[in-house]
């Protein structure tokens, strides 16, 4: 029986990552076009990872360059600008508002992300969904170190608990804790989840999600719209 639920925010609440892909774009513009296209590439297949540990990824891997804390600051003082407003009002994925009235009266929900913890929470605040978790998470923490603090706070065993995400990055954090793993995968986006094990159940929307959670205790209607 399930008992505990953790989302990722960005591609399993809110229809982010398009969002993010172009900030990332956008400050990364200076470099020649082949490693800006690498370096987008990267920024897709970690989407679970913090925007910190990208640059320094990208910088050391990619540019071959330097990252200076200055230039680490201000990479990110830029994306914060691109995308912070646009975060207030970027569209749900579809179902999500009604799975966290759902649910959130039935156990506890948290979010774990890779977005700055503090950053997270305003967001979440401002968009009026604190009320449906007992607490936002983010980085600098791994999202392992998260989803082990829910589990110690909640005493859940980790087969009651389900992390629900879009990134190889989350499947990593539930396996390094043996918490249950649900993919979130966009209409159109490729499969990344292809060989790695453990991932009871791909979901294209949260629609979707209640309905796989129907015999878990969340969902109170008879049918998913």
């Amino acid at each position: 029986m399930l008992t505990t639920l953790i989302l990722d925010f960005d591609g399993v609440i809110v229809e982010s990552l398009p969002l993010k892909t172009a900030a990332f774009r956008k400050i990364f513009s200076f470099a020649p076009p082949g490693h800006l296209d690498e370096i987008i590439a990267f920024h897709l297949e970690n989407g679970g990872m913090s925007r910190y540990d990208k640059f320094r990824h990208i910088y050391a891997n990619i540019l071959h360059e330097e990252l200076t804390p200055e230039q680490e600051e201000r990479l990110a003082g830029e994306y914060v600008e691109q995308i912070f407003e646009a975060m207030l009002t970027v569209q749900y994925v579809r179902g999500a508002e009604d799975l966290l009235h759902d649910c959130s009266r039935r156990l506890p929900l948290y979010v774990v992300s890779a977005t700055p913890e503090g950053e997270m929470q305003e967001i979440a605040r401002r968009r009026d969904l604190t009320k449906y978790f007992v607490w936002i998470y983010g980085s600098p923490k791994t999202k392992a170190e998260c989803i082990r603090e829910i589990l110690a706070e909640t005493g859940a065993a980790p087969e009651e608990a389900l992390f629900v995400g879009d990134a190889p990055n989350d499947w990593d954090a539930a396996r390094a804790t043996s918490v249950r793993f649900v993919a979130r995968i966009p209409p159109g986006d490729p499969n990344r989840f292809v060989g790695r094990p453990g991932v009871e159940g791909i979901v294209e929307n949260l629609h979707e999600l209640r309905e796989y959670l129907r015999g878990n205790i969340c969902s109170s209607r008879s049918r998913t719209p």
